[in-house]
Formats: C-alpha cells, sequence, structure tokens
C-alpha cells in the first residue's frame, strides 16, 4: 500500500475501529459487528487474546475490510503483526526503529503515537506519513486538533483515547484525517450480553455521522 493510497483511505473511511479483547471469539465477533455496520478499517491491539490468528481469520472472512495492528511497542510484535497479515499497524508511542522497519522493510502504513507538538514534527520528520494523537481526551479533545492545524495543518492528524460516536465529527471537523475509537463503540454491557447488532448500530450510526 503506497502512502497516497493509504491516505486516500483514511479520508474516505473517517474511522478505525480499534479492538482490544481478551477473548479470541468476542474479538471476531466485535469485529464481524463493526463491519456489518459499515466499517473497513478494523485495527486488533496486540495484547488481545492471540492477535495473530484473529487477524489471520479477520483477513479471510473480511476481504472487503482492511485490517492492522495496534498497541505494537517493539519488532518482535511488528513482524508477528505482519506474518499473520496485518496491513497497517499503529503504536501508543513513537519508535524511530518500528517506523523504519515497518515502512522500510516490511512495507506496511506505521502510526506512531504522539503527545506534544515536539513529538509531532519529530515522528514527521523520520518520515511518519501520519500521527495518532493520543490520548485525545486529556489533550482537550477536538479543540487542540483545531489548535494544531495553524502550524502544523500539514501533518495528517489521527486522534484516539477518547474519541465517541457522538465527538468523532466534531474531531474531523477540527482537522483529523480520521478517528480511532475504541470503547464507546464497544459498551461493556453490550459486550456482555453478546448484543452484536447493538454495537453494529453503533458503528452505522458514526459513519453516518462522518457522512455528513
Amino acid at each position: 500500500m503506497t502512502t497516497d493510497e493509504w491516505l486516500q483511505i483514511l479520508q474516505q473511511h473517517k474511522a478505525i475501529a480499534v479492538i482490544r479483547c481478551a477473548d479470541l471469539d468476542c474479538g471476531y465477533k466485535m469485529a464481524r459487528a463493526v463491519a456489518a455496520g459499515g466499517m473497513s478499517l478494523i485495527e486488533i491491539a496486540w495484547n488481545s487474546d492471540r492477535p495473530e490468528e484473529l487477524v489471520t481469520r479477520l483477513r479471510a472472512d473480511l476481504p472487503h475490510c482492511i485490517i492492522g495492528a495496534g498497541t505494537i511497542l517493539n519488532l518482535d510484535p511488528l513482524q508477528e503483526a505482519v506474518s499473520a497479515g496485518s496491513q497497517f499497524a499503529f503504536a501508543p508511542n513513537f519508535n524511530p526503529n518500528l517506523l523504519d522497519a515497518a515502512t522500510n522493510h516490511h512495507q506496511i502504513p506505521f502510526v506512531p503515537g504522539v503527545f506534544s507538538p515536539t513529538e509531532i514534527v519529530n515522528a514527521w520528520q523520520h518520515g511518519a506519513k501520519v500521527v495518532k494523537v493520543f490520548p485525545i481526551e486529556l489533550l482537550g479533545g477536538a479543540e487542540y486538533i483545531q489548535c494544531l492545524q495553524a502550524p502544523l495543518g500539514h501533518i495528517p492528524l489521527i486522534p484516539t483515547g477518547g474519541i465517541t460516536i457522538d465527538n468523532a465529527r466534531m474531531a474531523i471537523d477540527a482537522g483529523a484525517i480520521a478517528v480511532g475509537i475504541s470503547s464507546n463503540l464497544f459498551p461493556a454491557k453490550a459486550i456482555a450480553k453478546k448484543d452484536w447488532s447493538t454495537i453494529t448500530a453503533r458503528a452505522y450510526y458514526l459513519l453516518e455521522q462522518l457522512s455528513k
């Protein structure tokens, strides 16, 4: 996937469903539920139960979706994620070695996590084409993204950590290229009851809000 293709995909879909689950079957059904609601970008956190198996299954069963890995902290999980079929990778922090390995050796999009303007620029100067702003809730939400636009509007941003189905549109309007959404998309009560239709409905509502 080229950089231009990756940026076009993010601009088109605008939202990434982030799945972190202690049970493989539950994670699989969470992914199927958001895919049924129309979401095409799905990230599997690498501290989930058997993430390699989950990515491989989803790549086979959801060929219309783009499946990636999250919470990649060092080179070994990155290699595992790529071997399992991950099409992109996210990290909660910025590690230049991981960025180099993902983009130049494995040739998949890699999105490092950043916090401050200094970290954003540092990651960009090291070759990151998109950066994850995390945790956005503690940084001020959409207002923080908007404040970054004047000096750093040339750097595509994906806020995560506090994005909800109701505030995602505000983040996009503030200048984010896309958002990552996790716990708010997957209410604990719905997961406990295996109420997958509720999650599908939330995914559909999210995309409906982002299309306005």
